[in-house]
């Protein structure tokens, strides 16, 4: 699938400018070849807009800079049962993981041409991650891919639960609540690719490239309607033996996938309150139609000295700890609404522009007794030239 949309994104304007030659008179070589396809990008970047709103910079290549802060906030909630273990009594035990990774830093670069383009950015500082950009824009639609990996060996744990004690009272119930790092040998990996495209119904006059990759240049406020959609995928991965007794704190799950198709309608604004400097804001509330996810479960020998009550700690090696694949189980989800929302301050300077944009996503996910949600937000500062 991840190759599949890069070699789409980048052949895309192969394929229509080929078409266009067809009507007309053919360069020769690859050189003719490559300056015919910027000489269609150049003619899609203005055709049918307003050059009192719009206008298209002489020089095409954009070369940036950014630095980019990011956080993502997962959070799973696992519900054990007494019941679910052959017991009668009404004990229950909620274990709620929380992978909050540190506000991280990267650094990186973006090279584009008329915004079409990529980037990549390496972790400086918090979650160790990797962040890889692709980014197709044009007068009226654009497309936009974004794939973040990141690890976590300490999630924050609440723990909530409901048991009754024999010898202190047998009749009452006793409640415990807690909370705190629970430290995995193996950490937690993560790996989410977001793909995201839109439409506007005013591209003549509002531009949405020149609030996020620059362009163009937005010289007169408008804003526009416009439609949306967004691809979703999500990788959630600790099944190692030496995570048996998470696996096992959350109902015997070691990996989870999720899809999510969405698709939405919101609206954007530019504001140009002085020549040079414009401000974004757009909100597009998305319905995701389609919703799958597969789990991954596993039995393993911690989990079966714990039922059987074994007098042998099965916890003093774990190094001895073993899992074994039990089953999987592939769900679709109800239909469920989430947010895109946006907004970009952009100043420039002769052939120079400066750029801080934030964005907020919201992904949720429901399986029987373990649910789960990801916040996921970053905020994107650049600097560039044209050349």
């Amino acid at each position: 699938m991840r190759k599949a949309i890069i070699v789409l994104l980048c052949l895309t304007p192969i394929f229509s400018f080929a078409t266009e030659m067809t009507n007309g008179d053919n360069p020769k070589g690859v050189k003719g070849l490559v300056s015919g396809i910027g000489r269609f990008i150049d003619s899609m970047t203005v055709r049918g807009v307003d050059p009192r709103y719009i206008e298209a910079p002489q020089k095409p290549w954009q070369i940036i800079a950014n630095g980019n802060i990011s956080q993502s906030d997962l959070k799973l909630s696992s519900l054990m049962n007494a019941q679910d273990f052959g017991s009668d009594t009404e004990e229950y035990l909620k274990w709620e993981p929380r992978i909050k990774t540190d506000i991280s830093t990267y650094a990186g670069l973006w090279v584009g041409y008329r915004g079409y383009g990529i980037g990549y950015s390496w972790n400086v500082g918090g979650d160790k991650g990797r962040i890889l950009t692709f980014g197709a824009t044009g007068g009226s639609y654009g497309v936009n891919l974004r794939i973040h990996a990141f690890e976590n060996n300490e999630p924050e744990v609440n723990i909530f639960g409901k048991y009754y004690d024999e010898e202190e009272s047998p009749d009452e119930p006793m409640y415990l609540s807690d909370k705190g790092g629970y430290l995995l040998m193996s950490p937690i990996n993560v790996r989410t690719l977001m793909l995201d495209g839109y439409y506007l119904f005013n591209g003549k006059r509002f531009s949405y490239s020149a609030a996020y990759d620059q362009s163009v240049i937005q010289k007169r406020s408008a804003g526009s309607v416009m439609a949306g959609f967004m691809y979703y995928h999500s990788h959630i991965k600790y099944d190692t033996d030496v995570n048996a007794d998470f696996i096992f704190m959350m109902n015997d799950i070691g990996a989870i996938k999720q899809w999510q198709a969405s698709v939405g309608a919101g609206y954007a604004y530019n504001l140009v309150p002085c020549k040079g400097l414009l401000i974004n804001a757009m909100a597009m509330p998305m319905l995701t139609f389609y919703n799958r996810y597969k789990v991954w479960r596993y039995d393993s020998n911690l989990k079966q000295g714990i039922l059987a009550e074994d007098d042998e700690d099965i916890y003093d090696d774990l190094l001895e700890w073993k899992i074994y694949p039990e089953e999987k189980s592939d769900n679709h989800g109800k239909m469920t609404v989430n947010i895109d929302a946006r907004v970009s301050l952009t100043y420039q300077y002769r052939q120079f522009f400066f750029n801080v944009y934030g964005q907020l996503n919201r992904f949720p996910y429901k399986d029987k007794k373990v649910k789960g949600r990801l916040y996921d937000w970053h905020v994107n500062a650049a600097v560039g030239i044209r050349l």
